[in-house]
């Protein structure tokens, strides 16, 4: 056996014994310490810098190894994959991944092993790895696979992994994941590979929006885009947000640049947008036949300006649909538009009560998408809120909270915004749509 190789197990007999024969910290056990009191007590000198590295690497390996076994659902590795020759950044490779594939299963901010600078990026494709290794209420299990591992620049790798089951003798395929490992001195930290698809695309700046396409771009849609943005963000306060879109083809082009190669969820689906926010960064992935961006929904864009001012856990959806409804219209179509349909579909009915409709609700269709009665009744209330209370008085509603059985909170602030309660509330309603249905 060669001596390096007789070192490093010579190195790992000596970390396991320490790890399982003393107390270790609460972290991590300080190597650089203990091999300084090691040879101390033999008399030594102290050992070199070189020594040290090694030392702190092959007990990070040894935390982290010890860390994946302990997982319930670990990485599994066939014979044939081509790992790392050096044995001890191999063994920390698996068990980094092991980690990271552990820890996208909790929440994305949660996660203590994303390469720091793309932390955005790898937030939009760790959204499609959580909850793959379960499906269906008797959470059946799909394994995690290491099916590739390629060196690339700057001595990191490209991993492919595959959440796999087997039934019946059959092999199930549920996904399969693109991300890259950047080597770092302990161990690996992981990302999308969002930035590596896309470097070579054309970018395109308007405002605090960044537009990134493979091709060319529309710069008077670009320009348009900008406007309405600024418009939105103005009412909603928000001030120095900066949002990256990257324009694709379709929901395979998506997920492709995000990192993912395949997903069994998205069978048969042509179109599709995706989005992440940090801090004052915002990124959405447009998959909608849009590559040039020569068009763009701005209902759509009334929510992406609004989850830079308030948590989508904490607005109160029916609100946020209808200001968009309002302010954007849907589908292509205008407020106007939507609202005769609206009305010719579902207020046809004079008994219509729409309280009770507030909690069953009801749908009426146009260009053969459902849309909800109760969010255009919102439209309505937002339209008057916003005449005779300013915006103030909007923002106040969507910050009821989310949609709740009985919706007293939401009753209670509508009422000291517009007198409007829940004991006159159908009455109400039925003024505005007239009100709304008389305007030319």
């Amino acid at each position: 056996m060669k001596k390096s190789k007789l070192r490093e197990e010579q190195i790992l007999r000596i970390l396991k014994a320490q790890m399982y024969g003393t107390k270790a910290s609460d972290n991590f056990f300080d190597a650089n310490l203990f091999f300084t009191i090691t040879d101390c007590r033999k008399g030594r000198p102290r050992s070199s810098a070189s020594q040290k590295m090694k030392l702190i690497y092959a007990f990070t390996l040894l935390f982290t190894t010890f860390l994946a076994n302990a997982q319930l659902n670990p990485l599994r590795i066939r014979p044939h994959i081509a790992l790392p020759k050096d044995s001890i950044e191999s063994k920390s490779l698996t068990a980094s991944i092991n980690n990271f594939l552990d820890a996208a299963q909790k929440p994305n901010e949660e996660n203590k092993f994303i390469f720091e600078n793309e932390k955005i990026e790898t937030f939009i494709l760790l959204d499609e790895i959580n909850g793959i290794d379960k499906i269906g209420k008797n959470d059946i299990l799909f394994n995690p696979y290491l099916t590739n591992v390629v060196p690339i620049e700057d001595n990191n790798y490209l991993i492919q992994v595959s959440y796999i089951r087997v039934s019946d003798g059959a092999a199930i395929i549920r996904a399969t994941f693109e991300f890259i490992a950047h080597k770092t001195t302990r161990s690996f930290l992981f990302s999308s590979p969002l930035l590596r698809n896309t470097k070579n695309w054309k970018v395109e700046k308007a405002g605090n929006h960044i537009f990134h396409c493979q091709y060319s771009i529309n710069q008077k849609k670009v320009k348009e885009f900008n406007a309405l943005a600024a418009s939105f963000d103005l009412k909603l306060k928000v001030k120095n947000k900066i949002t990256d879109y990257y324009c694709c083809d379709n929901i395979i082009d998506i997920l492709k640049q995000i990192g993912v190669a395949y997903k069994a969820d998205y069978n048969g689906r042509t179109e599709g947008v995706l989005n992440s926010s940090l801090g004052d960064r915002q990124l959405i992935v447009l998959g909608n036949r849009n590559p040039t961006f020569n068009e763009f929904d701005p209902h759509d864009l009334f929510h992406d300006r609004l989850s830079l001012a308030i948590s989508r856990s904490k607005v109160n959806k029916p609100v946020d649909e209808g200001c968009a409804y309002l302010y954007g219209g849907s589908w292509g179509m205008s407020w106007k538009e939507i609202f005769r349909n609206f009305k010719e579909q579902i207020a046809i009915d004079k008994n219509t009560n729409w309280a009770e409709v507030k909690e069953t609700p009801a749908y009426f269709k146009t260009k053969g998408f459902n849309n909800s009665a109760d969010d255009i009744v919102n439209a309505l209330l937002v339209q008057k809120i916003e005449k005779e209370k300013g915006f103030a008085g909007v923002w106040e509603l969507l910050n009821v909270g989310p949609f709740e059985k009985g919706n007293e909170k939401y009753y209670q602030t509508l009422g000291k915004l517009t007198g409007i309660t829940k004991a006159n509330y159908n009455d109400k309603v039925w003024e505005l749509i007239n009100n709304e249905t008389m305007k030319k």
